[in-house]
């Protein structure tokens, strides 16, 4: 029971942090903050996901396989964030300034 109820907050909580960081995607003003949001939201909310449905398959091979790829995207989506914003850099996009005309 209470592996059921960890299981449902880390699932409900990895979903609300999805939602907050699509918010943050149409929110932000430029490339940059919204890479930001999307690439940390991102990140933690497949943790909790995954944590979630680790929960509930239990100590098997699910949970496992679970975990490697919870740990493939640990290491692959800040790689792309960084990389996107780079080359987003590199082309001449420069960060949005308050008071600058979009």
């Amino acid at each position: 029971m209470i592996i059921e109820w960890a299981s449902l907050v880390c699932l409900a909580l990895g979903g609300l942090l999805s939602m907050a960081g699509g918010l943050g995607l149409h929110r932000f003003p430029d490339f940059y903050s919204r890479l930001h949001a999307a690439g940390l939201s991102d990140t933690l909310c497949v943790a909790l996901i995954m944590l979630g449905l680790a929960f509930q398959a239990g100590l098997t091979l699910v949970s496992v396989k679970l975990f490697l790829i919870f740990a493939f995207l640990y290491f692959t989506n800040p790689t792309a964030s960084y990389c996107l914003g780079h080359a987003a850099w590199r082309s001449g996009l420069k960060p949005y300034r308050r008071g600058q005309e979009s």
